[in-house]
Formats: structure tokens, C-alpha cells, sequence
């Protein structure tokens, strides 16, 4: 592992990498919570169907 030659490759990227202008980072947020919202509801649907059905699960309560 050569150190010198991975810390100038770290400092092109950093260079390379500039902060995101307002309308791609609201864009990035607003993608980003719809996934986390859709992960969510789909857990609770799948706790509500394993809770208030018992036999909807093989070998469930």
C-alpha cells in the first residue's frame, strides 16, 4: 500500500468535489424521504398484516 499515492488520489477527488447548488441538493432531500416514507409505510403494512392476521404468516403467532 503506498500512502503518498492513496493521499494525492484522496486530494484530486476532494478537489474535484464542489458543495451542490440549492435545487440539486432539495432535489437529492425530497428522492431521499419519499425512499425512507415508502420503507416505512411498507414495514407497517407488513407489522399490521403479521399482527391483525394471525394466519397470514406460516408458523406465526
Amino acid at each position: 500500500m503506498d500512502v503518498k499515492y492513496d493521499l494525492s488520489e484522496y486530494v484530486r477527488v476532494l478537489k474535484l468535489a464542489s458543495t451542490p447548488e440549492w435545487e440539486e441538493f432539495s432535489m437529492v432531500a425530497k428522492i431521499s424521504g419519499a425512499g425512507i416514507f415508502l420503507i416505512g409505510f411498507l414495514g407497517f403494512l407488513m407489522f399490521a398484516i403479521m399482527s391483525f392476521v394471525p394466519g397470514a404468516v406460516p408458523g406465526g403467532a
